[in-house]
């Protein structure tokens, strides 16, 4: 697995080591969570997303394409 160097201020650092240890996970795990739930994610997981949304919702490759860039530019919206 590959390793990342960030750089933190010590308040967020600390804050960081304070909610992993919260939720009892790693920071690790924590940063990896907050990824998914902000939609980054792969291109091979994109794809199954945007094949489920298109089964459950009956729609041709193009609406489902279109209504996943909807949906992901309204979860990532401030």
């Amino acid at each position: 697995m590959p390793r990342l160097t960030i750089t933190l201020t010590d308040a967020r650092h600390r804050a960081l080591k304070e909610a992993a240890a919260r939720r009892r996970k790693s920071i690790a795990a924590l940063i990896e969570e907050s990824l998914e739930q902000s939609g980054i994610r792969d291109l091979e997981s994109a794809a199954a997303l945007v094949a489920r949304a298109r089964a459950a919702a009956d729609l041709s490759a193009e609406e489902a394409v279109r209504l996943a860039e909807r949906e992901t530019r309204a979860a990532r919206a401030p």
